[in-house]
């Protein structure tokens, strides 16, 4: 019953083993056995394919916002091959990336609410597939790259410009889109790296070092909390001095002066115009 159901269906109990998060029953012999068996003979080869194709995707993303954008071949003919081969790119992505992480959300959507598979969040009920953040991270990479294609400046400029604006991204009908554009592309990018995190399972000694470094996250979290308390509580308590001058700044800048000394980037130039204030030099030191 590890593999099979009794209807003969593969059977949830990896699923749930994975759930329960016991390590014990995790390193057992037989639970061991079943899903190297699962692994190798039925779920590596669909996984890596289906990771093969989204690092395509990647690279086509990457193309067309990161690296053809910056290069500049000199003659017109191989300028409009390049424009041509951006708007290629970017094409090739609102189809095949966005068309199909939309029908994909679109789909468990639906499945979830008619089932009733629903979570509350914030007093909202969302899909409870949801909480599994790479499900989460898919469904907000297809937000940015649906915003992209409505801020796409190449489209606004073929359909607001003149034939000498086609394909173009620089006219005066996207002038206030780039930035935005811009701030959504950057989103994309990053979501699409924290995606290839998944092909960590491909090396146990990758994987483990992923897991290990998420386990840590937590105490960065809650380290940068007590390092914020910390740096707050001086701030206000170096701007509420009577004799502090008035070129050290509010709390704001107090605090960024701190940061810098916590994490190693203060300027030593900085630590000579302290001598005129020995107070504020000695809570910099505490």
């Amino acid at each position: 019953h590890l593999v099979v159901d009794a209807e003969g269906n593969f059977s949830p109990a990896i699923k749930w083993i994975t759930e329960n998060e016991d390590p014990k029953i995790v390193c057992h012999p037989i639970v061991s056995l079943v899903v190297d068996l699962v692994w190798d003979r039925v779920a590596f080869r669909k996984f890596l394919c289906g990771k093969l194709w989204f690092l395509f995707m990647l690279v086509v993303f990457v193309l067309s916002q990161s690296i053809l954008r910056h290069l500049d071949l000199g003659t017109e003919v191989r300028s409009v091959l390049l424009r041509d081969s951006i708007f290629g790119c970017r094409c090739f992505i609102y189809i095949f990336s966005l068309g199909h992480g939309l029908a994909y959300h679109v789909k468990r959507t639906a499945r979830s609410y008619r089932a009733l598979e629903l979570q509350h969040v914030g007093g909202v009920k969302v899909p409870s597939y949801l909480h599994d953040w790479q499900e989460a991270a898919s469904l907000f990479l297809v937000f940015f790259l649906a915003m992209m294609l409505v801020l796409e400046p190449i489209l606004h400029c073929m359909v607001r410009g003149n034939d000498a604006m086609l394909l173009q991204k620089r006219c005066d009908a996207s002038q206030g889109l780039l930035f935005p554009y811009s701030v959504m592309s950057t989103a994309a990018m990053l979501l699409y790296f924290a995606l290839l995190a998944d092909l960590s399972v491909i090396s146990m000694r990758v994987s483990a070092y992923v897991l290990v470094c998420g386990k840590m996250l937590t105490e960065v979290w809650l380290f940068l909390f007590g390092l914020t308390y910390f740096i707050l509580t001086f701030a206000c308590a170096v701007c509420s001095l009577g004799q502090i001058s008035d070129d050290i700044g509010g709390i704001h800048t107090v605090g960024f002066e701190l940061y810098k000394k916590a994490f190693s980037v203060y300027s030593l130039q900085g630590y000579d115009e302290m001598a005129d204030e020995p107070i504020f030099k000695l809570i910099v030191f505490l």
